[in-house]
């Protein structure tokens, strides 16, 4: 990976620098773990205006990749920033700036292979930690730009089908709930016997 891009670090914010309207759109790490999945395009946090020039940003197209983690395969997490201005990340995070196709970049670190691989650069102490000059070691594939955008347009048709909540599968389970119960309610009717 470090051949094909280059690594920067964060800048610390904490709950007290966020504010509701006019801040600083942020990523902050904890949030790669609960809110987003493979991309996103708007943050859900800001930071005061004033910090701007202490921080530091990613930019549209860059990945965003935690340091920190609970367990091995939460460190090193990445969300793909698809949106379309910069936004500073916590010290907890990397900005992995590259040429490639993002959402394909982030696909790749969530394979089983990239995971494997990935765990021999944690260290493994109290809280689990990334070693950013192993982990820029790590090779992904790089197929041309076409193919890249093919192998992601197949993998967000496959994420919408699993995880859209309008749409594929729990779309279809909630339906299937809804028809059982209407059946279950009709066959447990009766009529009280006159």
């Amino acid at each position: 990976m470090g051949e094909i891009g280059t690594f920067s670090r964060g800048r610390r914010f904490t709950k007290a620098d966020y504010v509701d309207v006019g801040g600083v759109g942020c990523i902050h790490y904890g949030e790669i773990y609960t809110h987003f999945r493979t991309s996103a395009s708007e943050v859900m946090s800001h930071v005061r205006p004033e910090m701007r020039s202490v921080l530091r940003f990613a930019k549209p197209g860059d990945v965003v990749v935690t340091d920190v983690g609970e367990t091995v395969e939460d460190v090193g997490k990445a969300v793909a920033w698809i949106g379309n201005e910069d936004i500073a990340i916590h010290d907890h995070c990397y900005a992995f700036r590259h040429s490639m196709n993002p959402k394909f970049v982030s696909y790749c670190m969530q394979t089983s292979a990239f995971i494997a691989e990935k765990a021999k650069y944690v260290a493994r102490t109290k809280v689990n930690t990334l070693l950013i000059d192993g982990f820029s070691k790590i090779r992904i594939p790089v197929p041309a730009l076409e193919e890249q955008e093919r192998i992601v347009a197949i993998l967000d048709k496959f994420d919408a089908l699993v995880n859209d909540l309008s749409s594929g599968l729990p779309a279809e389970i909630a339906a299937r709930r809804q028809q059982y119960a209407h059946y279950r309610d009709r066959l447990l009717s009766f009529k009280e016997a006159a």
